[in-house]
């Protein structure tokens, strides 16, 4: 269950966070993908606590959490942005 949360839902939150913060998609997605590595990174060191996995698992892993961010940043942009497109066209 551990690996689920780090690798799925808490680069999900770290999305929408971010935009929901910057409200720029180039923003907000620099700073989801940013953040996705760090709890990677972070969240392997915590929970590893016998030491079998090091900074290149780490590595290799990241790339999904970096993903499943950036998507959810453009997806909560893409979002937003339709609503206020209605919103004055009406």
């Amino acid at each position: 269950m551990k690996p689920l949360v780090i690798i799925l839902v808490l680069p999900v939150l770290i999305g929408i966070a971010s935009e929901f913060y910057f409200r720029d998609a180039k923003k907000a997605s620099f700073a989801a993908a940013l953040g996705a590595v760090l709890v990677v990174f972070l969240g392997v060191i915590v929970l590893d606590l016998e030491g079998t996995w090091n900074w290149v698992a780490a590595l290799l892993l990241s790339p999904l959490p970096v993903a499943f961010g950036v998507v959810t940043v453009l997806f909560c942009y893409g979002r937003l942005q339709m609503r206020r497109r209605r919103g004055h066209g009406a």
